[in-house]
């Protein structure tokens, strides 16, 4: 049995760096409904792949840079963020082994009770510009992307040897 030291933060960093860019790229205003979660993708994959590493407190602090990124009420995106990975945490065992079609119902259970709460967080201190449904546009998009998303970051955590 040996003890491998984990290595790859720095992958893990550049992967959510990444995905943050992916939250402000411009699209047309009617495309602007259907985009994903991609932080929070990046940030579910690493903790289903690394939960020995990646946790609630990343959560959190990526959730933080989603805040800081978007310019939202500060805390809104961390508190929803950690949720998520809280939730996935509880979960990794069983997600390894469901099927792609039961793993993809799970993140959109999961990217949806996020969006919820931070709109719900949105709606408390009065910044919600926007009707609650439209949150679904965005968790339906983030659930068709998820197996992408895996396969993607599957091939980077084994290229750089993430562990």
């Amino acid at each position: 049995m040996s003890k491998e030291k984990p290595a790859g933060t720095g992958v893990i960093l550049v992967t959510l760096f990444l995905a943050g860019l992916l939250e402000v790229v411009p699209l047309p205003e009617d495309l602007n409904w259907l985009r994903p979660d991609w932080l929070l993708l990046v940030l579910m994959y690493w903790v289903l792949a690394l939960p020995h590493r990646v946790g609630v407190l990343w959560g959190f602090v990526v959730g933080l840079y989603h805040d800081v990124l978007v310019g939202t009420t500060l805390g809104q995106w961390a508190l929803a963020y950690s949720l998520g990975a809280y939730f996935m945490l509880a979960a990794y065992k069983r997600m390894r082994v469901f099927p792609a079609l039961q793993q993809t119902a799970v993140v959109f259970l999961l990217v949806g009770s996020s969006n919820l709460l931070a709109y719900l967080v949105q709606e408390s201190v009065g910044r919600a510009y926007y009707p609650p449904y439209t949150i679904l546009y965005s968790t339906l998009a983030s659930a068709v992307l998820w197996r992408p998303i895996v396969a993607a970051l599957r091939w980077v955590q084994l290229r750089f040897l993430v562990r």
